[in-house]
């Protein structure tokens, strides 16, 4: 006789997940210590330590390369007299510089190795050692010239991977050498020795970008084309995505073809305004900080908090570590999610997940009136400070006009305010009337005074010292509202129906055996 079994989620020890195994392909970068030393730039590395004085080191390192970890922390510690600490597992992306990690052992600086997103830091000194992947720069050059042989005084931005960094400057100069004298290169940070920068990042705005190139005076973005070194990744995901309106051409190192990028960036680019549609329907979004390393990611936040309620919509914020879905799903009164991050972790594809997932740029547009979608993409919130600042400006000039105006907006109860009147939802193809969480702070009349200026609802007693009533409490707090839909809203006090009992003596002695049994 069979009997029906299930899985077991309630007694399961865990044992099934510490047993997993991961896919992680490790990569030899060299097989001798020379050429280790060559790779990871050991020399460039020292003079780096010693020329700042630092004395506690994090060696940061992705999955890929820890195997080399051992090697390279032994040969600076060989060669000089430093303390060094080595970095796996990053609390985000590999490509950022884990600024929390190395707080944990108090780390003067950081060494991060492999790719990187480049992004500010906001606290440590980083030196990035990218390694560096062979490249055949004569072929590289052959394949360009097939791209571009017809028309060599075409502006073309030299983009690449930073794992080949190090033959670019040789790569341009053939182009030059061969005739092109339209080149545009793409240069590189690789390193940051100055004081770093506050939490907030106030200034970051005004800090040179770790990867950028100058175009010439006269050349627009859209007269371009791009020619990058390097395979499929996040960063050239990105490039396509904010360089959408240029000819983008490939050539990959490790298997020696190049070829035009036919990737649908129409199409990607609809499927981004779709989540900014969905992002201007929802009434409750969550603010998810996919980086604490960055600079300036709690302005952002702030700013992100400020455009949320102003727009008359609850905002929620997460930390939460790396994302994956099972993470996202326990929030289901979350019907969007804004996550800030650097521009190669910004794009999430949120067809797994149970809400989407958009940028802040997306939420800008989605809830600014005067942001339109024209098809120019931003992946880096650093970009959106200097509007933020010039925002900030402007309100700080227009304060004592709005102030009037909301006077004599509250004279005029009879006329219906903007913010009331339903949009047209392109999503549903409906009119929606969004709920309004957030209201101006003012007393409704029943004692209870709604303020969105903090962080924290808080709710005041009235004269007779009585708690708000639920529908007032509701009224700003989407969790409530929430939790008041659901058929099942945890185990019930029952206060006033349950019987009261007297104290009773209860059993003595132990599980094996009480004082009451033979």
């Amino acid at each position: 006789m069979t009997s029906l079994t299930g899985p077991n989620n309630f007694s399961d020890d865990g044992r099934a997940v510490i047993e997993r195994a991961l896919n992680v392909k490790s990569q030899k970068l060299a097989s001798s210590i020379e050429e280790l030393q060559q790779v990871y730039e050991v020399e460039r590395t020292i003079s780096f330590l010693n020329e700042g004085g630092y004395k506690k080191v994090a060696l940061q390192f992705p999955d890929e390369l820890l195997a080399d970890s051992t090697q390279i922390s032994s040969l600076l510690m060989e060669k000089t007299n430093k303390q060094f600490f080595v970095l796996a597992d990053t609390s985000y992306g590999s490509c950022c510089v884990d600024e929390i990690a190395a707080q944990h052992v108090d780390a003067d600086c950081i060494i991060h190795y492999g790719r990187s997103c480049l992004s500010p830091t906001s606290r440590l000194p980083v030196l990035y050692v990218f390694g560096k992947r062979p490249i055949d720069e004569a072929h590289c050059l052959d394949v360009f010239q097939e791209f571009f042989e017809e028309n060599k005084n075409l502006p073309i931005i030299v983009s690449f991977d930073v794992v080949y960094a190090h033959g670019i400057e040789n790569f341009v100069s053939q182009l030059h050498r061969k005739g092109y004298n339209s080149i545009i290169q793409t240069f590189v940070k690789t390193e940051t020795k100055h004081e770093a920068t506050t939490i907030e990042g106030s200034d970051s705005s005004e800090q040179p970008k770790g990867r950028y190139y100058n175009l010439p005076e006269g050349t627009n973005i859209e007269d371009c084309s791009i020619f990058y070194i390097g395979g499929e990744s996040l960063m050239l995901t990105n490039l396509l995505m904010t360089h959408n309106k240029c000819k983008v051409y490939t050539y990959n190192p490790q298997t020696r073809e190049g070829r035009r990028e036919t990737l649908q960036v129409n199409r990607a680019l609809m499927k981004r305004y779709y989540m900014v549609q969905k992002a201007k329907d929802a009434d409750v979004i969550g603010i998810v900080a996919g980086t604490l390393g960055v600079a300036s990611y709690l302005t952002i936040i702030s700013y992100l908090k400020k455009l949320i309620t102003g727009a008359g919509k609850k905002a929620y914020t997460f930390v939460m570590g790396k994302l994956n879905v099972a993470k996202m799903a326990n929030f289901m009164e979350i019907d969007c999610y804004v996550l800030v991050a650097c521009p190669e972790n910004s794009l999430i594809d949120a067809k797994e997940f149970y809400r989407p997932i958009v940028t802040p740029f997306e939420l800008e547009i989605a809830l600014d009136s005067s942001k339109l979608w024209t098809g120019e993409y931003i992946t880096d919130f650093q970009q959106l400070l200097p509007g933020i600042a010039k925002n900030r400006y402007n309100k700080s000039k227009e304060n004592s006009k709005s102030v009037e105006l909301n006077k004599e907006k509250d004279k005029n109860d009879d006329v219906d305010a903007d913010d009331d009147v339903p949009h047209y939802s392109l999503v549903t193809g409906q009119l929606k009337k969004s709920r309004k969480y957030a209201i101006d702070q003012k007393n409704d009349g029943d004692g209870v005074i709604d303020s969105t200026s903090t962080d924290t609802d808080v709710i005041l007693r009235d004269k007779n010292t009585q708690l708000a009533s639920t529908a007032a409490i509701m009224k700003n707090s989407a969790a409530a509202e929430f939790l008041n839909l659901r058929s099942f809203r945890g185990l019930e006090k029952q206060i006033g129906a349950t019987v009261v009992s007297e104290a009773e003596e209860g059993r003595s002695g132990i599980a094996r055996g009480y004082s009451d049994e033979k």
